[in-house]
């Protein structure tokens, strides 16, 4: 199940998660996330458990946006530990992002 990740529960969902976290940084006009959007939530389904995958609205939560330094959207961002760990920028195939989970989740 994907999160809804906001400048508020940031702290909590993911800094404070014992399981790693992917956070996709996208907004609602953004042709390339609306791409990424189904990736993502089969990402969620098919990972439930082993890690948490939220989505990060940018238009809504800008404090994330310029602590991370979010120039482009969509950007996905691996945090472990609390810690961002792995970022890729732009659209890219579901076996790039799954590849890129793993390497996090080893």
């Amino acid at each position: 199940m994907e999160l809804k990740i906001t400048d508020s529960n940031f702290e909590a969902e993911v800094k404070e998660s014992s399981l790693p976290v992917l956070v996709d940084f996208y907004a609602d006009w953004c042709g390339p996330c609306k791409m990424m959007a189904p990736l993502v939530a089969q990402l969620a389904e098919s990972y439930d458990g082993k890690c948490k995958i939220g989505k990060c609205n940018t238009d809504e939560n800008p404090g994330l946006c310029r602590e991370f330094k979010i120039m482009s959207i969509p950007t996905m961002i691996f945090f472990k530990d609390g810690k961002a760990v792995e970022t890729v920028i732009g659209a890219v195939s579901k076996n790039e992002l799954e590849s890129r989970l793993e390497q996090v989740l080893a």
